[in-house]
């Protein structure tokens, strides 16, 4: 029996999109996304002077924004402190491991805030739904879980789990971008195109994995993925306010000038392999 919290929870349904009136214009959603962006860094800085430890996992549909909500979040920080984490298939040696052995490693020292790009989640979802794991062992990850991130949180790391979900019409919508976009089709796969019939297969594992793994030490955040705009500013201020942190005062930098050249002029027959303009 499950620790529940009291934290709101709603519904999950097919889809958790909202409809939106207006379009959050591009202006508006980077000016945001800076402030945000800025807080992160903060962040940063307190993870390295405190020595906080923390775990984030995205998890979800196949298309569903979890790629761009990650860039968003890694894209201004240190990859030394906030350490991306995207597991390949495992290896034959891992097959014959512990199932959760091959993510040990990657738990986070002091001053990490590490993020799975996709997670031990693996089982309750894909390796479950596309046959990669027994049913048996799909079940049996889902009573050990609860356990397992126990652990890791009274072990003193913060860890927060999304799921983002989006909607049949905007999947297909997305999935049709990546076959028609040439910049997109590196994201496509076989496992992909699959996830897209195996809609309401994925959508059972869901719910169980929803009601074995949803406690209160370690819940489930559910982001409402059809806006991409949205869903990455509202994902990256609800995990703010989730992982306690302060501001810390920044001594106020100068630039120094650049010294004298003493002599020094540039090489006049030195040849370089110049980059033509091409634009």
């Amino acid at each position: 029996m499950q620790e529940h919290s009291n934290h709101k929870r709603t519904k999950v349904p097919a889809s958790v999109s909202k409809d939106h009136s207006t379009k959050l214009k591009r202006k508006d959603f980077e000016k945001k996304l800076e402030k945000l962006q800025a807080e992160l860094v903060r962040l940063q800085l307190w993870a390295q002077h405190s020595g906080l430890r923390a775990v984030v996992i995205f998890e979800g549909r196949d298309a569903a924004g979890k790629g761009g909500v990650i860039k968003r979040i890694t894209e201004r920080v240190s990859p030394r402190v906030f350490r991306l984490v995207a597991l390949p298939a495992p290896t034959e040696r891992e097959k014959s491991q512990m199932y959760i052995q091959r993510y040990i490693p990657h738990l986070p020292a002091a001053g990490e805030i590490v993020i799975f790009d996709r997670s031990w989640y693996n089982r309750a979802g894909v390796e479950r739904v596309m046959g990669f794991c027994s049913e048996q062992e799909a079940k049996r990850f889902l009573e050990m879980c609860p356990i397992w991130e126990r652990a890791i949180v009274e072990n003193g790391i913060v860890l927060v789990k999304y799921w983002f979900e989006v909607s049949q019409k905007e999947q297909t919508k997305r999935f049709h971008a990546r076959i028609n976009d040439g910049r997109k089709t590196w994201k496509l796969s076989p496992m992909d195109l699959e996830s897209h019939r195996r809609w309401y297969d994925y959508s059972r594992a869901r719910d169980e994995m929803f009601l074995a793994t949803d406690t209160s030490f370690a819940p489930w955040y559910v982001v409402n993925a059809d806006d991409k705009r949205r869903a990455r500013l509202n994902c990256l201020s609800h995990l703010l306010s989730l992982i306690p942190y302060k501001g810390l005062k920044q001594e106020t930098v100068e630039l120094p000038e650049r010294q004298k050249p003493h002599g020094y002029m540039e090489p006049r027959n030195r040849r370089y392999n110049l980059v033509p303009d091409a634009f």
